[in-house]
């Protein structure tokens, strides 16, 4: 079995939605056959607490004008360290870099179909590495 063409669909918007508000990492999963409760996981990424809050709230927006649907469920926005968007069809993932690196959902989901995101979505690998990488040079600047 493989994700319907409603939860492509979805899956799309809200990477596109989380490129436009700069996450990192923006990676979706076919998850249809190895779990009945969902199609698909969009795992994404932000540097901080206040950015992955601004992505949670563009994915939520833009499903819900766009495409007309609503999370069943929304975890984690006290902390705003790991958000959770739950649509059924699909299941949305933003974490903080930190947690990102530290759960590695990645792993667990290597074995299922990549879904092929839209180019700004796609733009996005590799940049939690380089904010990092960043971050560390000001870091060790500072400390001189």
């Amino acid at each position: 079995m493989t994700a319907t063409d409603r939860s492509i669909e979805l899956i799309n918007a809200a990477a596109q939605a989380a490129a436009d508000k700069l996450a990192h990492d923006i990676i979706a999963y076919d998850v249809s056959d190895v779990l009945s409760i969902t199609d698909a996981f969009l795992l994404a990424s932000a540097p901080s607490d206040r950015q992955v809050k601004s992505i949670v709230d563009e994915i939520e927006e833009r499903l819900n004008k766009d495409l007309g649907a609503k999370p069943v469920r929304r975890e984690g926005d006290r902390e705003a360290r790991w958000v959770l968007l739950d649509y059924v069809d699909i299941v949305v993932h933003v974490q903080h870099s930190e947690e990102r690196v530290f759960y590695a959902l990645e792993r667990l989901w290597k074995d299922c179909p990549e879904i092929d995101l839209p180019e700004e979505a796609r733009a996005t690998r590799g940049k939690a590495e380089a904010h990092a990488d960043a971050t560390a040079g000001d870091q060790d600047g500072e400390l001189l």
